[in-house]
């Protein structure tokens, strides 16, 4: 009995000092040298990948998407990201909020994504069509009138930023070519030259435009 006892005691004292020690090790050693590498080899994206403003202040990360409104329309001085539906329109992730992410999970012939789709279509055909300047259906990409795998994607593509330079420069009294030239400054290329599609990321992009409007 006292042996059994004994053997009970050592094995629990045994189980006790190991859980201490990975403790130490796990929980406490490896996150402390994980975070101090990160921080001293990749201190920005280990922060968040922060996107400052001219004057300093943090104005959003460069991975998370955001939007541009006036109550509940788009603001149309900036240039706007693609659709955001989320997990669709009955969930908390409708417009980049980060309690979740996730993509509709509509099939192709659904026909609330078809309908999602011909009025995000008709809506930037109409915002977009300025005096002089008319887009066509045919001219609309696929990234401007569907929301990414996460719904939370801070890019869009060079085309749909294009499209949105005529009334971008309309709205702020700006040269077409001035905001044209921003889009080309702000276009990210492949991943080592080959990997992905060239990009532009949405809230840089208007960071750079309200520092030109504030330099007009």
């Amino acid at each position: 009995m006292n042996n059994s006892v004994g053997s009970t005691g050592r094995v629990l004292w045994a189980g006790l000092r190991a859980l201490l020690v990975l403790t130490v090790i796990c929980g406490v050693l490896y996150p402390l040298a994980v975070t101090g590498i990160a921080q001293a080899a990749f201190p920005g994206r280990a922060n968040g990948s922060e996107i400052k403003d001219g004057s300093g202040r943090v104005v959003g990360s460069e991975l998370i998407g955001q939007t541009y409104l006036t109550g509940d329309e788009p603001d149309l001085r900036w240039f706007q990201p693609r659709p955001s539906n989320g997990l669709g329109s009955n969930s908390v992730n409708t417009q980049y909020k980060l309690i979740l992410s996730g993509a509709t999970n509509r099939s192709g012939d659904n026909a609330d994504l078809i309908q999602w789709v011909k009025d995000a279509k008709a809506a930037v055909v109409e915002d977009n069509s300025v005096n002089g300047y008319t887009v066509k259906p045919s001219d609309v990409p696929a990234d401007a009138v569907t929301s990414s795998g996460s719904g939370l994607d801070p890019h869009i593509s060079p085309e749909y930023a294009k499209l949105q330079v005529h009334r971008v420069a309309e709205r702020n009294h700006l040269a077409v070519a001035r905001v044209d030239r921003l889009v080309a400054d702000h276009t990210d290329g492949r991943i080592l030259g080959f990997i992905g599609e060239p990009r532009v990321n949405v809230l840089e992009l208007n960071v750079a435009l309200r520092e030109l409007i504030d330099r007009q």
